[in-house]
């Protein structure tokens, strides 16, 4: 279990690990909360990018608070100053490797807790990004977990305007104290105790991004965009609650809203890179034009094998991992989707 947490209102000593865009971000409003942040990356030339620049080059009109501390080793965020808690942005792939780094680091666990934004399902265990925390720190460390996701474009956050995601934990306490030491005016912030739910429709939403990248690039139209949107909603549905999530999640800020961002919005990079293939690109080039990590491409084999685990149709995600995987023209694949047998909607 946790310690008792610190007053949420009060300024707190706040890590950043990973310094991206949308981590970055995150650093920079929490500092002009008036907590004291330090932000770390792997990669050392994007710190020494953000020290040269007080900005991001993705993100126009956007400064990096001189508050926000711009470290180059994972012990001066983790161990300087001992932080309140720890904000996770990593991709994916790179969380087990990060938590075991902590783990070395803190093997007693002292500092807590994580606050994690990452966005996917590690490829050989098929583990959110809690679960894969859980299985190198044990199973205790699930009271010591938030998520926090939902529709919020980094550069929209970056420069203001106003954004509504949610904070999910199995600890509700721990839910509370996000909820208040990361919200704000602009930063609105809902509690959700449906973590598996929250996690899963933040992964499974950039899959379907990608179908809808192809759909607007191939001229499909806005009736296509919409019918996606919602067959993809369903498809999401059906294997979270295969896997034991509730169904209303999907309905809420995690599961439909970021699924309308990341699907209709042209700031999202897996729309970005579903276009780009509907255009023909190979998806190796596609990733090298958009220059950062697209989620969903990882995610759609993750996604393949989940779905035949817990016995689920997911035809828009399949449509995907064979684009991506086994190099189905997008023409072929929407062909196949629209030869599909008709059926009941509520199927």
């Amino acid at each position: 279990m946790i310690d008792t947490l610190p007053d949420p209102t009060q300024p707190l000593d706040i890590a950043v690990l990973g310094a991206g865009a949308w981590g970055i971000v995150l650093a920079s409003h929490l500092a002009r909360k008036g907590h004291r942040v330090a932000a770390w990356d792997a990669a050392p030339p994007v710190i020494a990018s953000l020290r040269a620049l007080r900005g991001h080059p993705k993100l126009k009109g956007f400064t990096v608070p001189q508050e926000v501390r711009l470290v180059d080793r994972v012990e001066e965020a983790l161990l300087d100053r001992r932080p309140a808690c720890v904000v996770v942005v990593v991709p994916s792939h790179a969380m087990r490797d990060l938590a075991k780094e902590c783990q070395r680091l803190d093997p007693s666990g002292a500092i807590a807790p994580w606050v994690s934004c990452a966005k996917g399902i590690e490829e050989e265990t098929l583990l959110t990004m809690t679960g894969v925390v859980e299985s190198v720190r044990g199973a205790g460390w699930r009271e010591r977990l938030a998520v926090l996701s939902g529709p919020s474009f980094a550069a929209e956050v970056g420069t203001g305007k106003p954004t509504t995601v949610c904070v999910a934990s199995a600890n509700k306490p721990l839910a509370a104290w996000t909820q208040a030491a990361f919200g704000s005016e602009t930063f609105r912030i809902y509690t959700q105790d449906d973590v598996l739910g929250v996690e899963l429709g933040g992964s499974l939403k950039n899959v379907i991004a990608i179908a809808s990248g192809v759909c607007d690039g191939m001229g499909l139209g806005d009736n296509a965009r919409a019918a996606l949107i919602t067959r993809g909603l369903a498809e999401m549905v059906r294997l979270g609650v295969a896997m034991g999530a509730r169904a209303e999640t999907f309905a809420g800020l995690a599961g439909m809203g970021d699924l309308i961002l990341t699907c209709a919005g042209e700031q999202s990079r897996n729309h970005q890179f579903g276009a780009l293939l509907a255009e023909g690109r190979p998806a190796s080039e596609a990733l090298r034009q958009i220059g950062m990590v697209v989620e969903g491409a990882r995610t759609a084999r993750s996604v393949r094998a989940l779905a035949v685990r817990h016995r689920v149709e997911m035809p828009i995600s399949n449509a995907v991992y064979e684009m991506l995987y086994e190099d189905k023209p997008p023409a072929t694949a929407l062909r196949d989707l629209l030869r599909r047998d008709q059926r009941p909607e509520r199927d």
